[in-house]
C-alpha cells in the first residue's frame, strides 16, 4: 500500500492539472447550460403580477388563464395550473400549483450541485496537487544530488502551479452558482407571490 502511494505521489502534480483543466471546461459547460435555461424565463413579471391581478379582481379567470399562456416565464406557467384547475377549489388548486413548482425547481436547480462542488473542492484538488508536486520535486533533488535555494524554489513554484489553478477553477464557478441560485430565489418569491394573489381570489369566491 505504501508503495502505491510513493508511485501516486512521485507521478507530480501533471495528472492533478489534466483534472483542473477537465473540472474546468465541465464546469463552463453547466454555466452555459444554466444560462440557456434562465436566459429563457423573460418577461416583465412585475407586469405579469399586476395584469393577473386586476383580471382576477374583475373575476374575469378567462383572460387570466390567456395571459399566463402567453407567458414563457416559469412563474406564468405554475399560474396556469392553478388558474385551469380554479373550478376545483383552493385547496386543490395550491396542491396542483405546488406540485407544478416542485417540478419547476427541479429543472431550475438542474446541475447547479457540479457548480457548488467545483468551486468548494478544487482549491483543495489544486493544494493536492501542490503537494504532490512538492514531494516529487525533493525526490527528484535527492536523485540528480543538485542543491542550492535556485533549484529548491523553482521545484516548489512549479509545483505551486496546481494551487493556482484550483483557485482559478473555483472562483468563477462559485460566482455562477450564487447567481444562479439567487435567481432561483427570486423565481420562487415571485411564484409564492402569484400563488398568494390566486387563493386569494379563490377564497374570496
Amino acid at each position: 500500500m505504501a508503495e502505491i502511494f510513493k508511485s501516486i505521489a512521485l507521478a507530480g502534480d501533471v495528472w492533478v492539472l489534466y483534472l483542473l483543466v477537465i473540472a474546468s471546461i465541465f464546469s463552463v459547460a453547466v454555466m452555459v447550460e444554466r444560462s440557456l435555461v434562465y436566459g429563457k424565463n423573460k418577461g416583465d413579471i412585475t407586469f405579469f403580477m399586476d395584469s393577473l391581478a386586476k383580471c382576477l379582481a374583475k373575476g374575469n379567470i378567462k383572460d387570466a388563464v390567456k395571459l399566463a399562456g402567453s407567458s414563457s416565464r416559469v412563474e406564468a406557467k405554475i399560474a396556469l395550473e392553478g388558474l385551469k384547475n380554479a373550478s376545483k377549489g383552493p385547496a386543490t388548486v395550491e396542491e396542483i400549483m405546488t406540485s407544478r413548482w416542485i417540478r419547476e425547481k427541479m429543472r431550475l436547480e438542474k446541475n447547479l450541485v457540479i457548480l457548488a462542488t467545483m468551486g468548494n473542492n478544487a482549491p483543495f484538488v489544486g493544494l493536492f496537487g501542490t503537494v504532490l508536486g512538492i514531494i516529487k520535486a525533493f525526490n527528484d533533488l535527492a536523485i540528480t544530488g543538485q542543491s542550492g535555494i535556485g533549484v529548491v524554489m523553482a521545484g516548489i513554484a512549479s509545483a505551486l502551479i496546481a494551487t493556482a489553478l484550483g483557485i482559478l477553477v473555483a472562483i468563477p464557478a462559485v460566482i455562477a452558482n450564487n447567481y444562479f441560485a439567487s435567481r432561483l430565489r427570486q423565481v420562487q418569491a415571485n411564484t409564492d407571490s402569484i400563488a398568494h394573489i390566486i387563493m386569494a381570489f379563490l377564497k374570496e369566491e
